[in-house]
């Protein structure tokens, strides 16, 4: 159950500070709140629970939710610390919506995944899609005030009465596309390392259903302490030839099949009620990756499809990205579109995907955002396909890269020229990436569970935009103060 408040908007003056004084009108933290259509989020945030009259235990307020997760992304703490942080400042306790300031936490650290659970990518993507079209209203608003002063003052009786074809869709701006990958927070995989840990955690399983037989049996032989030093012999060594390391999962499979022939073994006499939640779920994906681990061993390879690189993390896919530092990254796959310097989230999947397929889309939904199409798309090479260089030139825009053919004497400067340009203003869209990995924590996601780690990625492509939007307002603001103190030319100086 979900109960609205009647003023989600609290001035800063009007927050209680007991040991007096008022909160600063200019604080950044103060400013960015006030960047949020909290209104607007509530109503949308409010429809997600069952109505009131049926009852039931109250929920969070949504400024209170997603103002704490904005805290956290921004300042990149844990839910502890973040939960410390806001118990210590007034400021931080305005954002999320409290009346006054209190000494006490205003909520348990562990409700922090529920935030994150409550509100997925589609919630805050909805909110990041609000937060975007505030700034383009409002330069619309410009733009539509500039046209009726350069009209003159003309009125509808001086308006042309003839029917006029209907004008084609407009193109205006640059659409910037390109992917990237969010690593989740793993251990580098090995097949030895897998198998090592899945034979472990398989023995702390038949611990626990020996445990729930009948007194007096015997427990069944897994020769745990050979199969340890067994990978740890093999583990220490910093080279290993493929024949060694080869034999060496040989060794782990048969180890962790013996295991699941137990545990199958005392299933039927036990059963499996015994085991925990977690339990349960790392017996079931022990048993796909044994499975994958002894295909590839058997046919010597390695690739197979959906392959399980943690035990505790089964969504996270490999991802080959052929770059320098890695050529293989373990976590979701996310394109960005990027429109004066604000991102948004077109596809993310857990599964790799070719980002030239999302070209189309991204260019359709430019055209709903903003009643046009860009006049040029902005990607590299992987975007440059047949089935897109054909979708753009119907629509007239131009999509970065060199013509197909070649080029003309008269026209190679000329093209080389914009295509310099063109990776110029494509930069934009690389630096917004390096702003989320190094400073938002985009470089490492921390959430365990699929869909909280989706909501934290699109949590912090939502801080980004707001954190755009704080630096043009308080550009905007330094411009006021400054000019204020100037005087104007021709004034008389006289005293």
């Amino acid at each position: 159950m979900y109960r609205k408040r009647e003023n989600q908007v609290l001035l800063p003056h009007e927050f209680f500070l007991p040991f007096g004084g008022k909160l600063n009108e200019n604080n950044r933290w103060v400013k960015l709140t006030q960047l949020i259509p909290w209104d607007r989020v509530e109503e949308y945030y409010a429809d997600l629970f069952k109505p009131a009259s049926q009852g039931g235990q109250t929920a969070v307020s949504v400024r209170m939710a997603l103002g704490s997760l904005i805290i956290q992304q921004r300042l990149g703490t844990s839910d502890r610390d973040t939960v410390q942080h806001i118990t210590e400042n007034p400021y931080l306790q305005y954002m999320i919506g409290l009346p006054e300031f209190q000494e006490d936490p205003p909520f348990d650290a562990s409700l922090m995944t529920h935030f994150r659970k409550r509100l997925g990518p589609d919630v805050l993507n909805q909110v990041n899609e609000w937060i975007i079209q505030s700034d383009v209203q409002h330069k619309e608003d410009e733009d539509q005030v500039s046209d009726d002063d350069s009209d003159g003052g003309t009125t509808a009786g001086n308006q042309s009465t003839s029917s006029e074809p209907p004008a084609p869709v407009p193109r205006q701006g640059k659409l910037l596309l390109d992917a990237t990958c969010a690593p989740a927070d793993i251990a580098y995989p090995t097949d030895l390392s897998l198998l090592n840990e899945a034979r472990e955690k398989l023995e702390r399983i038949i611990d626990v259903l020996h445990s729930a037989r009948d007194t007096g049996q015997r427990k069944p032989r897994t020769y745990r302490e050979k199969a340890r030093k067994a990978y740890l012999s093999l583990a220490k060594q910093r080279r290993v030839s493929p024949r060694v390391l080869r034999k060496a999962v040989g060794k782990q499979l048969r180890f962790v099949a013996r295991d699941l022939r137990i545990i199958a073994m005392l299933r039927d006499e036990v059963g499996l009620s015994v085991l925990s939640r977690r339990q349960y779920r790392d017996l079931l994906v022990i048993h796909e990756l044994y499975r994958q681990q002894a295909e590839m061993y058997r046919k010597r390879t390695r690739r197979i499809d959906d392959r399980i690189v943690s035990i505790s993390q089964p969504h996270v896919r490999p991802m080959v990205r052929g770059k320098a530092r890695s050529n293989v990254e373990f976590g979701a796959k996310v394109a960005i579109s990027l429109v004066d310097g604000y991102a948004r989230i077109e596809q993310l999947q857990w599964d790799s995907f070719n980002e030239g397929l999302t070209l189309e889309a991204a260019v359709e939904a430019y055209r709903e955002r903003y009643g046009c199409y860009p006049e040029a798309v902005l990607a590299d090479k992987l975007y440059r396909t047949r089935a897109n260089l054909q979708y753009c030139r119907g629509l007239g825009i131009r999509l970065s890269g060199p013509k197909l053919g070649r080029p003309l004497k008269d026209e190679q400067a000329s093209q080389k020229r914009i295509e310099r340009q063109d990776a110029v203003e494509r930069n934009a869209i690389e630096g917004k990436f390096g702003e989320g990995k190094r400073r938002y924590g985009l470089g490492l996601i921390r959430a365990r569970l699929p869909e909280t780690s989706a909501s934290v990625i699109v949590m912090q492509l939502l801080v980004m935009n707001l954190e755009r939007k704080l630096r043009l307002l308080f550009t905007l603001l330094s411009v006021v103060v400054i000019s204020g103190f100037r005087r104007p030319l021709g004034a008389d100086y006289a005293v």
